[in-house]
């Protein structure tokens, strides 16, 4: 019998899987379901990258392709024995900071933080639902993008707003916590004596931010109360006035949801460049708006990671992921040019190499490159949850009262 821990990703329309032992680190398969609906295609291959044959299937929904990655799994794996499955979920709120395993209890929570996150929470949700409409009586285990910065000092999470709104939840949550999260353990394994120092982690990918931790920890984060605050990204403008959405009522008569589309999927690298929202096509463009657009985005990082080590007093390591950080050495060593004077300095060979790590040997500040790994994070959680002999879906809440004052 194969038994194994599946993970799962689910985006708007896209649903990303991957299929875990329940020992070791290696995936048995990867897959992504993707543009899900009438035109939805899936794509399945070995731990090692050898493609896996997919089954004919009807993807027009997340339970659809729920159905269809299993159907295909099944194929290759027929005595597959599913004993947990782990679940991206991008807000845990204020009050959830460690896994959860979901039940009946539990699914009005995470429904009612959907205004706090509405373009992802609800399709968290959705491929929640498709996975216990297929395994009813497997264990279903949430794992929070927010979960890592919920031990930020009060000065980090709070707005200058009135309180009343703090403790509604208008606050700073930072995101990209799964991904810090894995880095945070693999430099703690690697190089425990940066790790327990003060350290930048930058997620730069389509979607980015920045972390500041300190023994580990999150301390601060670029991004606040939404998934679009700090740095710019694919589609979305990161630090903007709030001034320009008052404008944008008030002089163009947007409305709530014109103004969403317009930060969420129009702004950021494909606003800018007025071409693509990814970074490759940019670099390979010729254009003077693709040219300001990266300019605009290694101004950001430089500024943001100096606003990342002031958090921390200071800075030991510069840690790049997510897929700008980790493939693009043009990015990092522009990133790294003007931030000599908190002694970062990049050997270049090392960094067109795509070297772990990439500063000079007389670098006062380390700079790494570490592959992130979100779906290791969900799958470790998972393995811990069936490993547990007694399953509370209140053991895990954590109540952070310690943030409700300064």
């Amino acid at each position: 019998m194969t038994q194994a821990v599946l993970t799962l990703n689910a985006g708007s329309s896209s649903l990303k899987v991957a299929l875990f032992p329940t020992t070791g680190e290696a995936p048995l398969a990867t897959g992504l379901a993707d543009r899900i609906g009438p035109n939805g295609v899936l794509t399945l291959k070995r731990g090692d990258g050898t493609p896996l044959p997919v089954l004919a299937a009807d993807l027009g929904t997340h339970a659809g392709a729920m159905r269809a990655v299993i159907a295909s799994l099944r194929t290759e794996w027929p005595d597959l024995a599913l004993q947990a499955i782990g679940h991206r979920v991008v807000h845990g709120g204020h009050v959830f900071a460690e896994p959860m395993v979901i039940d009946d209890a539990l699914l009005p929570q995470l429904e009612a933080l959907s205004p706090f996150a509405p373009l992802h929470q609800p399709h968290n949700l959705a491929g929640i639902r498709a996975a216990q409409a297929a395994f009813p009586d497997v264990v279903q285990v949430a794992c929070f993008d927010t979960a890592f910065h919920r031990h930020h000092p009060w000065v980090n999470d709070a707005f200058a707003l009135p309180r009343a709104l703090y403790d509604e939840g208008v606050r700073r949550y930072g995101f990209h916590g799964l991904s810090y999260d894995y880095v945070s353990g693999k430099l703690g394994h690697d190089a425990p004596h940066l790790a327990q120092g003060r350290v930048v982690v930058a997620h730069l990918g389509n979607g980015a931010s920045m972390c500041a931790m300190q023994g580990g920890r999150s301390v601060a984060s670029t991004m606040g109360f939404s998934a679009l605050d700090g740095l710019p990204m694919g589609t979305r403008c990161g630090q903007l006035d709030p001034g320009v959405l008052l404008y944008l009522m008030d002089q163009r008569g947007m409305s709530a949801s014109q103004i969403s589309d317009l930060l969420y999927k129009q702004s950021g690298l494909l606003g800018l460049s007025g071409l693509s929202n990814d970074m490759r096509t940019l670099e390979a463009a010729s254009t003077p708006e693709a040219a300001q657009a990266i300019d605009y985005f290694v101004f950001r990082c430089q500024r943001e990671v100096g606003a990342m080590a002031a958090a921390l007093g200071g800075i030991d390591a510069l840690v790049f992921c997510g897929g700008i950080g980790e493939n693009s050495a043009r990015i990092r060593a522009r990133i790294c040019e003007r931030l000599g004077w908190m002694g970062i300095e990049i050997d270049h060979s090392r960094n067109a190499s795509h070297a772990t790590v990439v500063s000079s040997e007389l670098a006062r500040t380390t700079v790494m490159v570490v592959p992130t790994n979100e779906e290791l994070v969900i799958a470790r959680a998972a393995r811990a949850v069936v490993g547990h002999t007694h399953h509370s879906s209140n053991s895990n809440v954590s109540n952070d009262n310690s943030k409700e004052t300064p």
